[in-house]
């Protein structure tokens, strides 16, 4: 039955630790999914289970705790008072169960299981190919698992502890998440190799003045850095083309539609292949990265060993 008032809503953790006797960890990691997701068929997804199956199960945990945990009258779901509760505890004991298993692990059979890595897609597939490949000869009994995100996406990730780490450019701490200061990377003009400004050394900001430019989506951290430095020299570029990701603004600039400012590290396989040339900026601009992690969580064995070849 449902409890009348707030103080009856929320159950007392004692209570609560007793009633995890009779549950299994499956059961606190659907609830936790659902709660993340604010939809059971998207948790029962989530737990390769069938959403009546999850339904069923929701409601006879509802019934041994005799209280709603969920608002089924909004979309998407809500937490009742006592389900942020009995999330936070599902929460909690997973972490802890999650600590237990990777510290048994080490101990018996040194570096093992999955580490999930929530990547911006600038990061660099061909890096990345690397680094999976030395974590691999390094640590053979324990898995890379690395999704490309949008940057918020990232965040959102790391947040709900979907990922171990995440890996963004300039990164932001958030009451949630931490953040490790891991590299700087030099930002240069990249033009085809016909473009008229691709047979300079060097130039300075303001010779961009009116030229056709190729930059990221509006929202993105990276373009908003771009157009301040651009304004900061007094500089205006006619902006022909934007995208999401330096893939595609590769592209566009080997196919001689205009001309960007992105990492000189990730531009390695089109200038050694011809296709691209980087022209080094007066003006000096970087790109900050940094790797998240959530707070308060310690990271497995696996996590650990990830983190410290990525400082390498």
């Amino acid at each position: 039955m449902e409890l009348a008032g707030l103080n009856c809503q929320v159950v007392d953790i004692s209570q609560s630790y007793d009633i995890l006797a009779g549950v299994n960890f499956d059961h606190l990691k659907l609830f936790r999914d659902i709660a993340q997701a604010r939809s059971v068929s998207r948790g029962a997804q989530m737990n390769a289970v069938s959403q009546s199956a999850a339904s069923q199960q929701l409601q006879e945990l509802e019934r041994n705790l005799s209280v709603s945990l969920l608002d089924r009258s909004t979309r998407p779901l809500a937490l009742t008072p006592a389900g942020r509760l009995y999330y936070d505890l599902c929460r909690d004991v997973l972490r802890r169960k999650e600590e237990f298993d990777a510290s048994l692990g080490g101990l018996l059979h040194g570096v093992e299981g999955t580490v999930r890595v929530a990547s911006i897609y600038s990061v660099g597939l061909s890096e990345m190919s690397q680094l999976e490949a030395e974590f691999q000869n390094r640590w053979p009994e324990a898995v890379l698992r690395v999704d490309y995100l949008r940057p918020e996406k990232v965040y959102e990730q790391v947040a709900a502890e979907q990922a171990d780490l995440g890996l963004v450019s300039y990164p932001e701490a958030t009451k949630e998440i931490a953040v490790i200061p891991w590299r700087e990377e030099e930002m240069v003009l990249a033009c085809a190799p016909a473009h008229p400004l691709a047979g300079l050394p060097r130039i300075s900001i303001r010779a961009l003045e009116g030229v056709d430019f190729i930059g990221f989506d509006e929202e993105l951290p990276i373009r908003r850095e771009v157009d301040r430095y651009l304004r900061d020299h007094n500089v205006a570029v006619n902006y022909v083309m934007h995208f999401d990701n330096l893939q595609m603004i590769k592209e566009a600039v080997v196919l001689g539609h205009g001309v960007s400012i992105t990492p000189k590290r990730i531009l390695v396989s089109e200038l050694a292949a011809g296709r691209l040339v980087a022209v080094q900026l007066a003006d000096p601009l970087t790109r900050p990265l940094g790797i998240l992690h959530r707070r308060r969580r310690k990271l497995s064995g696996a996590a650990e060993s990830f983190l410290k070849l990525l400082q390498e």
